[in-house]
């Protein structure tokens, strides 16, 4: 297994014209996997039955819905961890800052070691 990627031209952002024009890599991606599909790779390593996988992956999703919800961050060992993310607008003074003040609310993920490990180590495949 590999990661794919082509080669792109991009021009220097924030000059006129565009400035001077450089390439670089970027990544190719070669489809997605549905929680059906994910189902069926997991059974492969598990003595878990279909329906007793897809019901963990589905409470998964739910607590890591509520627990985030809750600002809490949610950590999974070696898979990484999910966490609750805004953005404001800026005010004078901290009075000012009120919910209303929130643009928007995000969650970031950051990936445990081996999954970092596990991209490094796939090497890469330059598609044409």
């Amino acid at each position: 297994m590999a990661i794919k990627y082509k080669t792109i031209q991009k021009v220097q952002p924030g000059i006129a014209g565009g400035g001077s024009r450089k390439y670089y890599a970027s990544i190719v991606i070669d489809g997605e996997i549905s929680v059906d599909e994910l189902v069926k790779e997991i059974e492969k390593f598990s003595a878990l039955s279909e329906p007793d996988i897809r019901g963990v992956i589905i409470a998964l999703e739910n607590v890591i819905q509520s627990k985030l919800a809750e600002s809490k961050i949610v950590r999974l060992d070696k898979l990484g961890s999910f966490y609750p993310t805004l953005s404001s607008e800026g005010k004078d003074e901290a009075k000012q800052i009120t919910a209303s003040s929130i643009k928007k609310a995000g969650i970031n993920y950051r990936p445990g070691e081996r999954i970092i490990d596990a991209i490094n180590a796939a090497g890469f495949k330059k598609i044409e």
